[in-house]
């Protein structure tokens, strides 16, 4: 994951419209600008309106979770992906779940949905990289 910068005037051209909307699976908006005049996001994407940071910039608002407070540093954006990785692979009751439902005919064979599961999540919510 990167730290992007987005104005507010290229919102509509990153994200589309209510009535067409572009799916930013793995993208989230974490902080904005108290005026709403551009926000701060995560994303594993490049897009010529997106403004990569190499560092946290100043004069924006933590939104993402608002009772972690509004200060941004970067163990609050670790645990923004921590967050939604974790919500993402679902309990771990549910995942020995499938991890057993997948043993269960006494092979490995079937482990595969299990595994191709945690991948996709840890594909999707990269750790931070500036």
């Amino acid at each position: 994951m990167k730290l992007y910068q987005l104005q507010a005037s290229n919102f509509q051209t990153f994200f589309g419209t209510p009535e067409q909307p572009i799916q930013r699976e793995s993208t989230r908006i974490i902080a904005q600008r108290p005026d709403c005049s551009a926000f701060l996001l995560l994303s594993d994407l490049t897009d010529p309106v997106l403004e990569l940071q190499t560092s946290i910039p100043s004069g924006f608002d933590f939104t993402y979770c608002q009772e972690w407070g509004l200060t941004i540093t970067e163990e609050v954006i670790h645990r923004v992906i921590r967050d939604l990785r974790q919500k993402d692979y679902g309990t771990i009751g549910d995942q020995l779940d499938v991890l057993w439902h997948a043993m269960d005919d006494g092979t490995m064979a079937k482990v595969e949905p299990f595994y191709s599961n945690i991948q996709s999540v840890k594909t999707r919510w990269t750790k931070w990289d500036r």
